[in-house]
């Protein structure tokens, strides 16, 4: 019977080293070698003969059942695994885990609410893959008043200019105005870096406090800053029925 091949990104994810898009980046960045060549997007491997290295050293596939955390990521938190300049990072809040996670997306470091850790690397990537347009809700407090306008050009797209991009339609509803701040939930339904602080850059809005809430219609419920719970299997059906 022939042995199964398999991309060597979903390999990488498997293997419990990073999701399969971060290992896209790892392969074009020249960091992995298979059976000592370099490996280029589109090679396979058999997964048991083969020897994969990243940055020079062999990596093996996860033999535990897969395992999905949701984190209430507080502020202050970089979502990373380890940081070289040492910042605090999600990987301390849940060390005592003793298993190879890792973030499902990102927050920024001044940014909290929900985040996933996964060594699914399956399900990683068909969350955070653009082409499956997942919606993801945010609770947005800015100084000042949010205007029309302002409402019109979330639901448009706003061009960012230091990016030179412009934004996807997002879904917004205002839950409180006033004159000195304004709160209001956001839904994108992609994920770039910091997309949200510099869409109210744009509008000449300051953020004071971003949350996201939701994933889909994935709730961070009761859980409070630096808590986290395990995904149960009806929830994590349903991340893949999206």
């Amino acid at each position: 019977m022939q042995t199964k091949l398999i991309r060597i990104q979903k390999y990488i994810a498997d293997c419990g080293v990073c999701s399969r898009r971060a290992a896209e980046a790892l392969i074009e960045e020249g960091r992995v070698t298979l059976n000592g060549r370099p490996v280029q997007l589109g090679d396979k491997t058999d997964g048991v003969k083969d020897l994969v290295r990243v940055d020079g050293r062999v990596i093996k596939p996860i033999t535990r059942e897969k395992v999905t955390l949701m984190l209430y990521k507080p502020r202050g938190y970089v979502t990373t695994m380890n940081d070289e300049q040492g910042r605090k990072c999600v990987a301390d809040l849940i060390a005592k885990e003793r298993m190879r996670l890792y973030p499902v997306g990102r927050l920024d470091k001044d940014s909290e609410g929900l985040l996933l850790l996964t060594n699914d690397g399956d399900l990683a990537h068909k969350l955070t893959h653009p082409r499956n347009n997942i919606p993801k809700t945010y609770r947005v407090i800015v100084k000042g008043a949010v205007n029309r306008e302002h409402i019109k050009a979330v639901e448009n797209g706003i061009y960012i200019e230091e990016d030179q991009y412009t934004t996807r339609s997002a879904e917004i509803e205002i839950l409180e105005s006033k004159e000195d701040r304004t709160v209001f939930y956001l839904t994108l339904y992609e994920g770039k870096n910091r997309e949200i602080r510099k869409m109210c850059e744009t509008l000449g809005l300051e953020v004071l406090r971003l949350k996201r809430d939701k994933l889909a219609a994935l709730s961070i419920g009761t859980l409070r800053a630096g808590q986290y719970r395990a995904l149960t299997q009806k929830e994590i059906e349903y991340l893949y029925s999206l």
